[in-house]
């Protein structure tokens, strides 16, 4: 991310006019790694500080904030410590990715105290501080290490900043010396490590930046910028880089990849990334971070949940898949079944010529066509009689098994092709709510156990994607499979088209006719649709049948979008995402 001490510098500049002299009124936790403060200043706003790991940040949000039922410990602290008290100051220690904040907060008797508030924005390492007047840690939402280290993060001792890395400040260099600490770059290495290597505050991502600007090349090698200029354009970059953050000339952007979905941020607009990325400017730090995080946030929070799903899903399908090869080679075993009943038949031919304590029998096999001598194991424990008792009772169990295992393959079957439509849904679940259909899905089909309800308001399922042809039909796509269901056999007409890939997992789409027949283009775009949303959406063409709605059936006990059909024609159809977009109404 390009969340670095230079990224910082700005928005510290932005946080100190916002947040001095503001009042803290309000105090949450809402995650284990987030603390939110709720700040009157010309206006009431939310800071955000902190957050998952590995993404510390600190930022005015506008988004809600959920509150735990009962707040941890450390909010609690804070709010005893710091409800009411103002902000003196807020300053970002040398160039690091240190912010500290300044209060005066009412102490027990009315009276003012110092209090420090320490944001550590440091990757994992990330921390929030509350220290006293004298520098003194009151207490931290991690505590790190011990008594004796150097640098332990505990409450009881003083406070003492981070190390700092043995680089140069670029921010209070002067020309000549950004010239030579360029020149001193070892040749053999990219030039983008030796920015981060060799300069405070500067993320990968940002020296890339510089890089590219310099050379259109995000990791030139030193020696061929060398060859090149000898590393003027890059020492170009680099001072430009340092006015603009001394001047406060910083520039909050954020790109996003072709599906809008938001990549990275930096405080100086990002040209690396090419055709087909958006570079936009925000007006502040804040607007940009609130902006990345509210999506990215959601994004993560809908993985995480789809990524629950998924495991829950592929452990039902592998046990699934184990249990039914292990039917299968049972299934095979029962082939012998005949095998038995002929040798029960041998051993009760010949029970005169037997006696207790055989081993084996050596017969004419009157069942093979060219004759011969067939031999037969015996219990030598066992009579004869016993011995033929135990042939016909393991053919008649093997028959009876035959059956049953057939009965029950066939399930199998048919779950283990349901569970691979659910995991083609995940595959494509676009929202929250997607999600929330399919772990209801799942919960009614006993893969999930329902939770506990808690005076909750029933939730309405979502509904199915809505396209507009270009004709003006409507076109419906199922999101899930209960939504295929409902699309397919309840809510709509008889006579309207119902098309889907052809034997692949994907969703139901149905064109609302009308009564009438659809034009060609309609139909094509239709199955351009029903190629996309299934699990052929990455080939070139996929076959897609097309038949009415009444020649749909769904047989006795089948499984949430199964559907059967035998009146159809299939066409090819190319998935197209650009179309679907087109046609998507929003």
């Amino acid at each position: 991310m390009g969340f670095d001490a230079l990224f910082l510098k700005g928005l510290a500049r932005e946080l100190s006019r916002e947040l001095t002299g503001a009042k803290i009124e309000k105090i949450q936790q809402p995650a284990r790694g987030a603390v939110v403060l709720t700040v009157k200043g010309e206006r009431r706003r939310d800071l955000m500080i902190g957050g998952a790991a590995g993404a510390p940040r600190v930022y005015f949000t506008e988004a809600a904030i959920d509150k735990p039922q009962e707040p941890p410990m450390f909010c609690m602290l804070l709010r005893k410590h710091l409800i009411g008290a103002r902000v003196l100051e807020v300053a970002q220690p040398a160039t690091d990715r240190v912010l500290t904040l300044r209060l005066a907060a009412p102490g027990l008797f009315g009276e003012g105290e110092e209090r420090g508030l320490i944001l550590e924005l440091m990757g994992r390492a990330a921390n929030v501080i509350l220290t006293d007047g004298e520098g003194v840690i009151t207490d931290c939402l991690y505590r790190v290490g011990s008594a004796e280290e150097k640098r332990a993060v505990l409450p009881g001792m003083r406070y003492r900043l981070p190390p700092m890395q043995e680089k140069a400040d670029l921010l209070t260099m002067p020309d000549d010396a950004v010239a030579a600490a360029v020149a001193g770059f070892e040749a053999d290495r990219e030039a983008d490590r030796c920015v981060v290597g060799s300069f405070l505050g500067f993320s990968p991502l940002t020296a890339r930046e510089l890089c590219h600007r310099a050379y259109g090349d995000t990791s030139p090698r030193v020696f061929e910028i060398r060859q090149r200029d000898g590393g003027a354009a890059l020492t170009r970059e680099l001072l430009a880089a340092r006015d603009r953050v001394n001047a406060g000339e910083t520039v909050p952007s954020m790109v996003a990849g072709p599906d809008g979905e938001p990549l990275d941020y930096s405080w100086l607009a990002l040209t690396q990334y090419g055709a087909g990325y958006a570079c936009a400017e925000f007006e502040s730090f804040s607007a940009l971070l609130d902006a990345f995080y509210a999506r990215k946030d959601a994004q993560d929070r809908r993985r995480q949940r789809a990524r629950e799903l998924l495991r829950t899903v592929k452990n039902a399908r592998d046990r699934l898949a184990r249990k039914l090869e292990a039917q299968r080679r049972e299934l095979a075993d029962t082939e012998k079944r005949d095998w038995y009943r002929e040798c029960g038949d041998l051993i009760t031919a010949n029970l005169y010529a037997m006696r207790k304590g055989q081993t084996e029998l050596a017969a004419e096999d009157f069942y093979a066509p060219e004759g011969g001598i067939r031999r037969v194991a015996l219990d030598p424990l066992k009579t004869p009689q016993q011995n033929a008792a135990k042939y016909y009772k393991d053919y008649a169990r093997a028959k009876s098994a035959r059956a049953h295992l057939t009965e029950q393959i066939a399930a199998g079957e048919g779950e283990l092709a349901y569970l691979e439509s659910v995991l083609e849904e995940l595959d494509r679940a676009e929202t929250e709510r997607d999600l929330a259909d399919i772990r209801q899905e799942l919960t009614e089909g006993g893969y999930l156990r329902a939770p506990i309800k808690r005076g909750q308001p029933k939730r309405q399922p979502s509904q199915p994607m809505r396209f507009r042809s270009t004709a003006g039909l409507l076109i419906r796509v199922g999101r899930n499979n209960a939504q295929n269901d409902a699309l397919s056999l309840r809510d709509s007409a008889k006579t309207d088209l119902w098309l889907h890939a052809s034997k692949l997992h994907g969703a139901h789409v149905v064109v609302s006719c009308e009564g009438k027949a659809p034009d060609d283009q309609t139909v094509a775009e239709a199955a351009s649709l029903a190629a996309l949303y299934s699990e052929g959406r990455t080939a070139a063409k996929v076959p897609v049948d097309l038949t009415e709605v009444r020649q749909l059936k769904k047989p006795a006990g089948a499984r949430p979008g199964m559907v059967i059909y035998h009146t159809y024609r299939t066409l090819l159809a190319a998935p197209d995402e650009a179309l679907a977009e087109r046609l998507r109404q929003k």
